[in-house]
């Protein structure tokens, strides 16, 4: 199938750990779990969709968590996607606990991280996961302790690459003093830049910087919010406009926007293939 059938293509590849391409515009899960990211989805048929959608426009980056639902995304991504594409990359975290909706709690002991890998390997039916990120790091157990345990499973072949979640630079360099580190996922978009070092220091260091809510839970998107005058302008949509921006301002940028509707999953692929020139990026840094 061309670039012209598989739209998010266009936003072009990024090499995590310098041997895994990824297509930079991927697909997050957590929006295929009921309300608080608690339970099953409203309509298990149509995630399904979404997932076997994202792949046939081109997606390959699939993005995860056990504690999605919890263990809701994982299974589904399974059902839909099973056996997979030989360039599917899922990237799946452990080390947050669910105590209910909307609740997360970091636990970090190596037993517990173990024991989480395993599951999402039988959860997922694979036999290594590609990318498994440390969700969080838990402040009551050394980090060396947590990313050691993971490099043990690196080594016993259960995981290829390591990354971290909701990271500094400090805890990044600290980290790759015991495993090498290829990812970082932190809150980033148009509306919310505070990780801006952050992403300086990937970019420099080759590491694939993963934006979540990247389009701010849908406040970017909305048809009377900050981008919807320079949406109207370059005939775009607001959410294509805030996730082209994100595609243009790094190179290690790799968005990962979630949605439960194939339609809204259909227009946000077709960002990748906005190109913004330095005046409409700048128009937008602006904006918001």
């Amino acid at each position: 199938m061309n670039a012209k059938h598989q739209p998010a293509t266009a936003a072009g590849t990024f090499r995590l750990g310098a041997d895994l391409p990824v297509v930079r515009l991927g697909f997050g899960t957590m929006q295929l779990t009921g309300p608080g990211v608690w339970g099953d989805p409203r309509d298990p048929d149509e995630a399904v969709r979404v997932l076997r959608r994202a792949v046939d426009l081109g997606v390959n980056l699939i993005d995860t968590a056990d504690s999605y639902g919890p263990v809701v995304a994982e299974p589904l991504i399974k059902k839909a996607l099973h056996p997979y594409p030989e360039d599917l990359v899922i990237a799946t975290k452990a080390g947050l606990t669910r105590p209910g909706p909307d609740r997360w709690l970091p636990v970090g002991r190596p037993e517990y991280l173990r024991q989480q890998a395993e599951m999402s390997l039988r959860h997922l039916g694979l036999d290594r996961i590609d990318l498994f990120q440390l969700h969080r790091i838990d402040p009551k157990v050394p980090l060396e302790e947590q990313l050691g345990e993971l490099q043990l499973l690196q080594q016993e072949g259960k995981i290829r690459h390591i990354g971290l979640s909701e990271v500094s630079i400090e805890d990044v360099e600290r980290a790759t003093k015991t495993a090498p580190i290829v990812s970082v996922q932190n809150l980033f978009n148009l509306a919310d830049r505070k990780a801006e070092p952050l992403l300086e220091y990937a970019t420099d260091h080759g590491i694939g910087f993963i934006p979540w809510f990247p389009l701010a839970t849908g406040k970017l998107s909305l048809a009377d919010g900050p981008l919807a005058g320079l949406a109207r302008q370059l005939g775009t949509t607001p959410s294509q406009l805030a996730l082209a921006w994100l595609l243009k301002r790094s190179s290690a940028v790799l968005p990962i926007p979630g949605t439960s509707s194939v339609k809204h999953l259909e227009e946000n692929v077709e960002a990748a293939g906005i190109t913004l020139s330095d005046t409409e990026f700048e128009a937008l840094s602006q904006a918001v």
